[in-house]
């Protein structure tokens, strides 16, 4: 059986060099022991809970909500609906999922199922190894997002779970106030990936993902192997 399964990994490498949220430190490793001096090899890593490919937990913008330890396990391993608007989106930084687009591909493929994960291409992940072509310049972020409108069809209307993206952030980089965030996913429990890769690989409808998240007790967020399996 695991022989019919192709598995995806939808995970940037996890290294001090990422492309981070400006102003959030860089991920670090310190060897503290050594196979040579030692017996074996360990590092102290230390890094800031939404770097690279990375969990929101609901808490992250609402007060009260989940941490990324009361997220129930199921929920982390869901069917996947994987909309490309990267043709579209081409160069325009400002670019953001439409209801239209929503609607359009529920049209070409069926309906998005309750209790499934949403993840949108736009075509970022290209860039992800330039910070300025993948999160603009300091001072103003350029990257394409989730229209809130769309968002709040996919909640509303298709009870997900979910939302992941290949950009830094499930808001378009321009939308300060993070309107999906605050008003539509985290005050009715959705977790976020962000910065997810490989996204070209996947079907519109029929794969699955795993979201290997570390349980971090009280924690808004944490690095994430992200896994996507295809029958």
């Amino acid at each position: 059986m695991l022989n019919d399964v192709k598995v995806v990994d939808l995970t940037i490498p996890f290294g001090s060099d990422i492309v981070m949220w400006p102003g959030a430190p860089a991920p670090e490793a310190e060897t503290m022991v050594t196979v040579a001096h030692d017996g074996f090899f360990a590092r102290k890593v230390t890094f800031f809970e939404h770097s690279g490919t990375h969990f929101d937990a609901p808490c992250h913008f609402i007060e009260g909500q989940s941490t990324v330890d009361q997220i129930p396990a199921q929920s982390l391993v869901r069917p996947i609906a994987v909309i490309d608007i990267s043709a579209r989106v081409g160069e325009d930084a400002d670019a953001l999922l439409s209801l239209d687009e929503v609607l359009a591909f529920e049209s070409a493929h069926g309906q998005i199922p309750e209790g499934a994960a949403v993840f949108l291409r736009t075509g970022w992940e290209e860039r992800n190894s330039d910070p300025i072509r993948y999160a603009g310049q300091p001072g103003d972020l350029r990257f394409p997002g989730f229209g809130v409108e769309a968002a709040e069809y996919l909640v509303s209307n298709r009870k997900i779970v979910g939302l992941g993206i290949d950009t830094l952030g499930i808001d378009s980089g321009a939308a300060t106030t993070f309107p999906v965030h605050t008003q539509v996913t985290h005050p009715r429990g959705l977790w976020h990936l962000e910065n997810l890769q490989n996204l070209r690989l996947l079907p519109p409808v029929g794969a699955w993902v795993v979201v290997g998240v570390l349980p971090l007790i009280g924690g808004s967020g944490s690095p994430a192997r992200v896994i996507a399996l295809l029958p």
